[in-house]
C-alpha cells in the first residue's frame, strides 16, 4: 500500500474500539475475577470479552485479514494486512480501578505498522494515527511537542524495574543513565504515556518487556504527530518481538540524543 492509509481501514479501527469499549466498561471498579497467565502477567474477563468482539468484527469486515491479538493468538499473521491487538494494555491498572488502561489496535501492511488507535474506553479519550492522514485525539489534529534538548525533556516509563534481569547488554544501567540526564521521570500509564506524548505533553517514552501487541499500535499514533518510535538500536519495530526495548520522542533530533545514551550504555556490556 503506497500513499494514506484508506479512510476505510480508519473507520474500521473506530469500530472495533467503540466494540471494545463497550465491551470493557460493564467490568471496570467492579467485582472482577482476576487469573495469572503462564507468563504471571494478569488477565480478565474483560480483556477476552474485548478481544473477542473486535475479533468477531474483523472477521466480518475484513476477511481476507490476519489477526494477532494478546489473548487468543495469531491467524494467518503472514497475510499483507495484519490486524495487532491489546485489549487491555495495562490490566493492573484496570484491576486497581485506574482509568489510564487502554485498547490499543493496529493495522500492519507488509509488515509495517500503517494506522494505530490508542482508546481510554472510560475517559473517552482516543487517539489514531494512520499514515498519510496525521494523527487525531478525539478527532481534532494533534502535533508532538516542538523539539528540545534531553535536560529539559519529561520522560514516561511504567515501571522503574522494567530493566532489572536484563540478560542482552546494560539495559537497566543505559536506562538510569538516560534517567539522570532529562529534566523529568515519571512512572505508569503503559501505552496512554503514547497518547499524551502525541498530544506534545511529554517528550520521551522509553519502556522494556514490550510484545509486539503492546507497542505496533503506538508508533503511527506517535510518527503521524511528529515524533520517532524505534527499539533501542533505532531498529524500526515490527511483528516479530526483538528485545522488547522501545523509545518513542517528539522529534527526531531528541530520539537521537536518548538513542545515543542508550545505545552506549548497553554497548559496554
Amino acid at each position: 500500500m503506497t500513499g494514506a492509509c484508506p479512510e476505510e481501514f480508519v473507520g474500521i479501527a473506530n469500530r472495533l474500539a467503540d466494540a471494545s469499549g463497550a465491551a470493557i466498561r460493564p467490568h471496570f471498579r467492579s467485582d472482577i475475577a482476576v487469573a495469572d497467565k503462564p507468563d504471571l502477567s494478569p488477565v480478565t474477563v474483560a480483556d477476552e470479552a474485548a478481544e473477542r468482539e473486535i475479533r468477531r468484527i474483523l472477521e466480518k469486515a475484513c476477511p481476507g485479514h490476519g489477526i494477532v491479538g494478546e489473548e487468543f493468538g495469531s491467524d494467518g499473521a503472514g497475510r499483507d494486512f495484519v490486524w495487532v491487538i491489546d485489549p487491555i494494555d495495562g490490566t493492573r491498572s484496570f484491576i486497581c480501578g485506574v482509568p489510564t488502561f487502554t485498547t490499543l489496535i493496529a493495522l500492519l501492511h507488509e509488515g509495517e505498522p500503517v494506522l494505530g488507535v490508542i482508546d481510554q474506553p472510560v475517559l473517552g479519550e482516543r487517539w489514531v494515527g494512520a499514515r498519510g492522514r496525521g494523527t487525531t485525539f478525539n478527532g481534532a489534529p494533534v502535533r508532538t511537542a516542538a523539539p528540545k534538548p534531553l535536560d529539559e525533556a519529561a520522560m514516561f516509563t511504567t515501571a522503574p524495574d522494567m530493566f532489572d534481569g536484563d540478560m542482552s547488554g546494560g539495559a537497566a544501567e543505559a536506562y538510569e543513565n538516560l534517567r539522570s540526564t532529562v529534566h523529568l521521570t515519571r512512572f505508569g500509564l503503559d501505552g496512554y504515556a503514547a497518547g499524551l506524548l502525541a498530544s506534545g505533553l511529554i517528550d520521551l517514552h522509553v519502556e522494556g518487556d514490550m510484545k509486539p501487541w503492546d507497542y505496533l499500535a503506538l508508533v503511527p499514533v506517535i510518527e503521524n504527530a511528529g515524533g520517532v518510535m524505534t527499539d533501542w538500536t533505532g531498529g524500526r519495530l515490527t511483528l516479530e518481538a526483538g528485545d522488547g526495548l522501545t523509545l518513542a520522542a517528539s522529534s527526531p533530533a531528541l530520539h537521537a540524543a536518548a538513542l545515543d545514551i542508550l545505545g552506549s550504555g548497553r554497548n559496554r556490556r
